[in-house]
This record gives C-alpha cells, structure tokens and sequence, in this order.
C-alpha cells in the first residue's frame, strides 16, 4: 500500500473513532440530563434531551457513510477491517443507547406526587451506573483496551440489581397505593430503559473486545 494511501487510511479510521467518540460522549449526557430532568421535574430539560438526540442519529449517519467509504475505497484487511465493522456497529448500538435516554426524557411530565416514590432516589444511582458503563466503554473502545471491556461486561449485574430491587419497590408501592399506578408505571418503564442501556453498553464491550483481539470475551465474564 503506498505511504499516501496507507495515510488516507489512518486519516479515515481517526475519523471514524471521533465520531463514536462524539457519539458516545452526547449519549452520556443525555443520560444523566434525563435523569435529572426525571428527578425534578424539569419539563424543559427534558425537551432539550429529546431535541438533542437528533445529534446522535446524524451522527451514526456520518459513521455509516464514512465505514462504507473506507471499506471501498480502502479494502481494509484482517485487524483493520474487524475495526471497521466493529466502529459500524458500535454507532448502531450508541445511537440506542440515545433513543433510550429520549425516551427517559418524554416521560418527564408523566410523574405526578414524585414525593411519594422512593424509586425516584434509586434511579439517578442506576443511571450514574449506566452512564459509567458508556463512559468507560467508549474509552475501551479509543484505547482498544480489551481488559476494561470485560470489566464493563462484569459491571452490568450491577445494574440489573438496580433493576430488580427498583421493580419489587414499585410493585410493591402499586399494590399499597393504587392511585399511583400510572406514575409508578411510568418509573418502571425508566428503570427498564437504563437496564437496557447497561445492556447495550454490554454489547459494544464486546465489540470492543473482538475488535482488539479478534474473539469474543468468555461467556462467565457476563455471570
């Protein structure tokens, strides 16, 4: 491949790593403003987060066009290609991972009498988890750091704790208090969104560690 060539192609994979870094870094604040926004019931910061995710989707969009242009023009092999693919899939699964924050965020103003709901001080705790998970999958993924990729992996039991003693207090609240039903409703639909993005976060540290290695991590790493 000649020096120019060979330039033009690390050019390119700079490119793409700045993208998902962009990507991932709106997709850790989202989560953590929806959050607050959910906490407070701040209407308008969460019609900012909703706004917002825009960003995100042209994003992986330009990720997108630009991974099909280096596989093309570049015919990328062994390691280079395995980074290609996995920054395309990577774009895919951040791009959720912003969905899932919008989403958060519409439901703001579907919470009434947050006083009266313990979950709501166990969501911000969950989410801050998350957002940790992102962050420190996004970095595995700049350093193609295998090793922090399956701490990332370990981390997501963490949340899906969070997740189930969150849905036994709401139910338990529902079952006590029936009028608060649709609100509580509302709380478990956002707890199952984070645990969801704990999910995803699981699924680009996989990516991560595949691209860097060439395999996938062990199965126990997600026991």
């Amino acid at each position: 491949m000649a020096d120019h060539t060979v330039k033009a192609f690390d050019e390119d994979i700079t490119r793409l790593r700045g993208l998902i870094a962009e990507m991932g870094g709106l997709a850790e604040v989202a989560i953590q403003e929806a959050l607050d926004a959910m906490v407070r019931g701040d209407e308008e910061l969460g019609d900012s987060v909703v706004a917002r995710d825009k960003k995100i989707d042209a994003l992986e969009t330009e990720v997108d066009k630009l991974a099909v242009r280096i596989i093309a023009l570049r015919a990328p092999m062994a390691d280079d290609l395995r980074e290609v693919i996995a920054a395309l899939k990577i774009a895919g699964v951040v791009e959720r991972i912003g969905d899932y924050s919008k989403n958060i965020a519409k439901r703001v103003h579907m919470i009434e009498g947050r006083d009266r709901f313990e979950p709501l001080t166990l969501l911000p705790a969950m989410g801050d988890l998350a957002g940790e998970m992102v962050h420190d999958v996004l970095t595995a993924y700049a350093a193609r750091d295998p090793g922090l990729a399956r701490e990332v992996i370990a981390t997501d039991a963490k949340v899906d704790a969070f997740y189930n003693s969150i849905f036994r207090n709401l139910v338990s609240h529902m079952v006590e208090n029936p009028a608060t039903i649709s609100s509580a409703a509302q709380l478990l639909f956002v707890a199952r969104n984070l645990e969801r993005i704990g999910d995803h976060a699981t699924n680009v540290a996989e990516m991560v560690h595949f691209a860097a290695t060439g395999s996938y991590p062990p199965e126990e790493d997600r026991l």
